[in-house]
Protein backbone atom coordinates (compact mmCIF):
# COMPACT_ATOMS: atom_id res chain seq x y z
CA UNK A 1 0.00 0.00 0.00
CA UNK A 2 1.38 3.38 -1.03
CA UNK A 3 1.33 6.23 1.39
CA UNK A 4 0.30 9.55 -0.03
CA UNK A 5 2.50 12.41 1.06
CA UNK A 6 0.71 15.68 1.63
CA UNK A 7 2.75 18.80 1.15
CA UNK A 8 1.60 22.13 2.48
CA UNK A 9 0.40 24.57 -0.13
CA UNK A 10 2.08 27.93 0.00
CA UNK A 11 -0.22 30.90 -0.12
CA UNK A 12 1.18 34.15 -1.41
CA UNK A 13 -0.82 37.28 -0.83
CA UNK A 14 -0.13 40.47 -2.75
CA UNK A 15 -1.40 43.72 -1.34
CA UNK A 16 -1.58 46.66 -3.71
CA UNK A 17 -2.54 50.18 -2.72
CA UNK A 18 -5.77 51.42 -4.25
CA UNK A 19 -3.84 54.07 -6.20
CA UNK A 20 -0.28 55.25 -6.73
CA UNK A 21 -1.14 58.23 -4.54
CA UNK A 22 -1.36 55.84 -1.58
CA UNK A 23 1.92 54.05 -2.34
CA UNK A 24 4.51 54.53 0.39
CA UNK A 25 8.13 54.87 -0.68
CA UNK A 26 10.92 53.68 1.59
CA UNK A 27 12.39 57.20 1.88
CA UNK A 28 9.01 58.81 2.57
CA UNK A 29 8.30 59.79 6.16
CA UNK A 30 5.18 58.16 7.58
CA UNK A 31 2.09 60.10 6.60
CA UNK A 32 3.64 61.61 3.45
CA UNK A 33 1.56 61.08 0.33
CA UNK A 34 2.97 60.04 -3.02
CA UNK A 35 2.25 63.53 -4.38
CA UNK A 36 4.10 65.14 -1.47
CA UNK A 37 7.05 62.80 -2.06
CA UNK A 38 7.15 63.74 -5.76
CA UNK A 39 7.02 67.47 -4.92
CA UNK A 40 9.81 67.04 -2.38
CA UNK A 41 11.91 65.19 -4.97
CA UNK A 42 11.29 67.97 -7.53
CA UNK A 43 12.34 70.66 -5.03
CA UNK A 44 15.46 68.75 -3.99
CA UNK A 45 16.15 67.91 -7.64
CA UNK A 46 16.05 71.59 -8.62
CA UNK A 47 18.65 72.32 -5.95
CA UNK A 48 20.83 69.36 -7.01
CA UNK A 49 20.45 69.78 -10.77
CA UNK A 50 19.93 73.51 -11.20
CA UNK A 51 16.78 73.44 -13.34
CA UNK A 52 13.01 73.07 -13.03
CA UNK A 53 12.05 69.40 -13.16
CA UNK A 54 8.68 70.20 -14.75
CA UNK A 55 10.44 71.94 -17.66
CA UNK A 56 12.32 68.75 -18.55
CA UNK A 57 11.87 65.05 -19.18
CA UNK A 58 14.31 62.55 -17.69
CA UNK A 59 14.97 59.21 -19.37
CA UNK A 60 17.09 56.35 -18.11
CA UNK A 61 18.08 53.53 -20.41
CA UNK A 62 19.46 50.08 -19.78
CA UNK A 63 21.89 48.57 -22.29
CA UNK A 64 23.73 45.23 -22.45
CA UNK A 65 27.01 47.06 -21.75
CA UNK A 66 25.71 49.80 -19.43
CA UNK A 67 23.05 52.43 -19.77
CA UNK A 68 22.25 56.11 -20.13
CA UNK A 69 20.87 59.18 -18.40
CA UNK A 70 19.15 61.66 -20.71
CA UNK A 71 17.38 64.92 -20.01
CA UNK A 72 15.34 66.76 -22.63
CA UNK A 73 13.88 70.25 -22.41
CA UNK A 74 10.11 70.13 -22.98
CA UNK A 75 9.76 73.57 -24.66
CA UNK A 76 11.93 73.71 -27.80
CA UNK A 77 12.72 77.44 -27.42
CA UNK A 78 13.72 77.24 -23.74
CA UNK A 79 17.41 78.09 -24.19
CA UNK A 80 17.94 78.88 -20.50
CA UNK A 81 16.83 75.43 -19.32
CA UNK A 82 18.70 73.80 -22.22
CA UNK A 83 21.93 75.42 -21.04
CA UNK A 84 21.22 74.39 -17.43
CA UNK A 85 20.52 70.77 -18.46
CA UNK A 86 23.72 70.52 -20.48
CA UNK A 87 25.79 72.04 -17.67
CA UNK A 88 24.26 69.63 -15.16
CA UNK A 89 24.83 66.56 -17.31
CA UNK A 90 28.46 67.49 -17.98
CA UNK A 91 28.95 67.98 -14.24
CA UNK A 92 27.15 64.75 -13.33
CA UNK A 93 29.26 62.75 -15.80
CA UNK A 94 32.43 64.18 -14.21
CA UNK A 95 31.15 63.58 -10.67
CA UNK A 96 30.04 59.98 -11.32
CA UNK A 97 33.39 59.31 -13.02
CA UNK A 98 34.99 60.23 -9.66
CA UNK A 99 32.54 58.00 -7.74
CA UNK A 100 30.67 61.06 -6.41
CA UNK A 101 26.95 60.26 -6.12
CA UNK A 102 26.08 63.22 -3.85
CA UNK A 103 23.55 64.72 -6.29
CA UNK A 104 21.40 61.59 -6.63
CA UNK A 105 21.47 61.33 -2.82
CA UNK A 106 20.44 65.00 -2.52
CA UNK A 107 17.63 64.59 -5.08
CA UNK A 108 16.14 61.42 -3.59
CA UNK A 109 16.93 61.82 0.09
CA UNK A 110 18.41 58.32 0.16
CA UNK A 111 21.27 56.45 -1.44
CA UNK A 112 19.97 54.70 -4.57
CA UNK A 113 20.63 50.98 -4.99
CA UNK A 114 23.96 50.09 -6.55
CA UNK A 115 25.78 53.26 -5.48
CA UNK A 116 28.20 51.62 -3.04
CA UNK A 117 29.34 49.21 -5.76
CA UNK A 118 29.53 51.97 -8.40
CA UNK A 119 31.71 54.03 -6.04
CA UNK A 120 33.97 51.06 -5.32
CA UNK A 121 34.27 50.04 -8.99
CA UNK A 122 34.45 53.57 -10.45
CA UNK A 123 37.55 52.68 -12.49
CA UNK A 124 35.54 49.93 -14.22
CA UNK A 125 32.98 52.36 -15.69
CA UNK A 126 33.28 54.91 -18.48
CA UNK A 127 30.98 57.96 -18.37
CA UNK A 128 30.71 60.13 -21.49
CA UNK A 129 28.56 63.18 -22.14
CA UNK A 130 27.04 64.23 -25.45
CA UNK A 131 24.68 67.07 -26.40
CA UNK A 132 21.35 66.06 -27.94
CA UNK A 133 18.93 68.24 -29.91
CA UNK A 134 16.85 69.03 -26.81
CA UNK A 135 19.30 68.41 -23.99
CA UNK A 136 22.03 65.89 -23.38
CA UNK A 137 22.90 62.28 -22.63
CA UNK A 138 25.37 60.65 -20.27
CA UNK A 139 26.30 57.22 -21.58
CA UNK A 140 27.77 54.71 -19.13
CA UNK A 141 29.68 51.63 -20.30
CA UNK A 142 31.37 48.81 -18.41
CA UNK A 143 32.77 45.38 -19.08
CA UNK A 144 32.60 44.43 -15.40
CA UNK A 145 29.58 42.25 -14.54
CA UNK A 146 29.33 43.45 -10.93
CA UNK A 147 29.48 47.10 -12.01
CA UNK A 148 26.88 46.42 -14.74
CA UNK A 149 24.49 44.86 -12.23
CA UNK A 150 24.93 47.82 -9.86
CA UNK A 151 24.46 50.31 -12.70
CA UNK A 152 21.25 48.60 -13.80
CA UNK A 153 19.94 48.66 -10.20
CA UNK A 154 20.77 52.38 -10.01
CA UNK A 155 19.06 53.16 -13.33
CA UNK A 156 15.96 51.07 -12.53
CA UNK A 157 15.61 53.01 -9.28
CA UNK A 158 15.79 56.27 -11.24
CA UNK A 159 13.14 55.05 -13.73
CA UNK A 160 10.81 54.17 -10.88
CA UNK A 161 11.47 57.27 -8.78
CA UNK A 162 11.15 59.74 -11.64
CA UNK A 163 8.21 57.78 -13.08
CA UNK A 164 9.68 58.05 -16.58
CA UNK A 165 7.95 55.00 -18.02
CA UNK A 166 11.26 53.82 -19.48
CA UNK A 167 11.70 50.02 -19.81
CA UNK A 168 13.01 48.25 -16.73
CA UNK A 169 14.63 45.57 -18.86
CA UNK A 170 17.66 45.48 -21.14
CA UNK A 171 16.55 45.56 -24.77
CA UNK A 172 17.34 42.44 -26.79
CA UNK A 173 19.89 42.81 -29.56
CA UNK A 174 18.33 42.98 -33.01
Amino acid sequence: MRRRVHRPLALIVFVFPASSAEAQHAAMPAGMTHEQHMEQMKTQGKQAMGFDQDATAHHFGLAPDGGSIAVDVRAPGDQRTLAQVRTHLREIAAALRQGDFARPLMTHGEQPPGVATLERLKSQLVYTYQDSDRGGVVRIVTGNREALSALHAFLKYQITEHETGDPLTVPRPR
